[in-house]
């Protein structure tokens, strides 16, 4: 059901927009923790080893004991509010959008809405217009996920309020830029390559039945996550960078801190002072993130959709 397809089962914008809420919230909760250790790697200026003194993170089995160690088990949740609130409006928001030009492209074009090309783009153009809506809240929850005990932040309300006045409005917008530049290619591959997978998996797996349609889902969902975010992962940690400037308090117990004045400087200083590898700190959780998010997106979205259009089919 990701994409138009006259001959496929067809469900209402707004029931498209309850199976993308309903999906984004469901992964949220599950890939939660995973996105704190992520974040916290990305933030980190010391390089990712245990042979470095400085490094208060050195790899996840380690980050995640030292999580539970010093903040408890809820800290894996930190920011989980307004990451919900992401999650939800990005999910419907992004799903509506995708279906739309899709259907778009099947009615004005002579091309094939399941095209490879055209799910690339309409992917891209749909996480762009939900990235823009949902900027601040991404903001809010990297605020949230990157700070450590005394807390700056109580609750979102006094994170709203305090970044208001101490920072003002444009503040919700950092990191912006790289991340419009990074989500149009990331999502264009998602859903591309999960179309393509999908494909694929019938071809060498033909079979019938509800399971065997929800287990392809979710291979080919996470397949598709993985190659998307190795892909474009350095904007991802541009992104985070940029989005905790002017939070550097907050910061120092986690070791060095850096002011960056935009995007490119921003990559200079970590090629500069981090090496080329710093471009991809924190890839593996991200990695283990992204297949378990985007295979349990596209998997929810999916078993949501079957599940509202067989609620209509028999009310009807």
């Amino acid at each position: 059901m990701v994409g138009y397809d006259p001959e496929a089962k067809s469900i209402s914008a707004v029931e498209v927009a309850l199976a993308g809420s309903a999906s984004g919230l469901v992964t949220r909760a599950l890939i939660s923790p995973l996105d704190v250790i992520k974040i916290r790697f990305q933030l980190q200026i010391e390089q990712l080893s245990s042979r470095n003194p400085l490094a208060k993170y050195h790899g996840i089995l380690q980050t995640t004991h030292l999580i539970l160690q010093e903040e408890g088990v809820t800290a894996f949740w930190k920011g989980h509010v307004p990451a919900q609130l992401l999650s939800v409006s990005f999910g419907a928001v992004q799903f509506v959008t995708f279906e739309c030009l899709t259907e778009l492209v099947h009615n004005a074009t002579t091309y094939n809405a399941r095209n490879f090309v055209v799910h690339f783009v309409c992917g891209g153009l749909a996480a762009c217009t939900a990235t823009m809506a949902v900027q601040p809240l991404d903001t809010l929850r990297t605020r949230f996920a990157a700070q450590g005990e005394p807390k700056v932040y109580q609750n979102l309300r006094h994170a709203v309020v305090t970044m208001y006045q101490t920072e003002g409005p444009l503040t919700f917008y950092r990191g912006l830029t790289p991340t419009l530049i990074a989500v149009f290619p990331y999502a264009g591959l998602q859903f591309s390559f999960y179309s393509l997978l999908q494909q694929l998996y019938e071809w060498v797996m033909p079979s019938e039945g509800k399971n065997a349609g929800n287990v392809k889902n979710l291979v080919c969902g996470s397949c598709a996550g993985v190659i998307s975010k190795t892909l474009t992962y350095p904007f991802d940690l541009f992104k985070k960078r940029l989005q905790v400037g002017g939070f550097e308090k907050a910061r120092a117990p986690f070791g060095k801190v850096r002011t960056y004045k935009g995007l490119m400087d921003c990559a200079g200083q970590i090629v500069r002072e981090e090496g080329p590898v710093g471009l991809f700190k924190g890839l593996s959780p991200s990695l283990l993130k992204a297949a378990f998010s985007t295979g349990f997106t596209f998997f929810w979205y999916e078993f949501f959709c079957n599940l509202l259009y067989t609620m209509k089919t028999q009310k009807g």
